[in-house]
């Protein structure tokens, strides 16, 4: 089995028993869960201090896992992640089959498609969203790389993915929040 495999094993293993994991992203590093998981998020609300309705998304690696959180999606939510050459955040309304601390007084919920292997593989094996936000406390700067992520952090996690711990990550990634009538707004280039 390799390295990869071993941890998305692993990091299943503990997501599974309910509890969070510290891994790269797509964008950053992230702290994750079960996205339907109440106590699990409720582990990162108090490890990170935040407001987990307006500092979590949730990651998908398919339009079938879209669908189970998003029943209705507006026809430019698709021609967004079309044309999107970077990862992109879409803000959607009326999730379901989350949990209800992940949904913001708006009736909303941010969710990003991945492409990269840890992740997609991980999803692919839970078969339901991550829920993810970064792996930061409240009010403190966004690690990009794994030796800038503070101990309290690495210590109060379940499980530490074992890859990339070298990688620099950019926070380049778009935020789009679109309503139930196709109406859109960039909220980050």
């Amino acid at each position: 089995m390799s390295d990869s495999n071993v941890e998305v094993h692993n990091a299943f293993e503990v997501i599974k028993n309910g509890g969070i994991i510290l891994f790269p992203s797509d964008t950053v590093w992230g702290i994750g869960c079960d996205a339907s998981n109440e106590e699990a998020i409720s582990k990162i609300k108090q490890l990170t201090n935040k407001e987990l309705t307006s500092d979590a998304i949730v990651l998908m690696n398919s339009d079938r896992m879209l669908y189970t959180v998003f029943k209705d999606i507006p026809e430019v939510a698709w021609q967004i992640l079309d044309l999107s050459e970077r990862p992109t955040t879409l803000i959607l309304d009326n999730p379901r089959n989350v949990a209800t601390s992940l949904i913001s007084n708006e009736k909303s919920l941010g969710f990003r498609l991945v492409k990269e292997p840890f992740c997609y593989k991980l999803l692919e094996r839970m078969k339901k969203p991550l829920a993810v936000t970064s792996a930061n406390v409240s009010g403190m700067f966004f690690p990009k790389s794994f030796k800038e992520i503070s101990p309290e952090i690495i210590k109060g996690v379940d499980y530490v993915v074992n890859l990339h711990h070298e990688r620099i990550l950019m926070d380049l990634h778009s935020v789009i929040k679109i309503k139930s009538n196709s109406e859109f707004k960039i909220l980050k280039k």
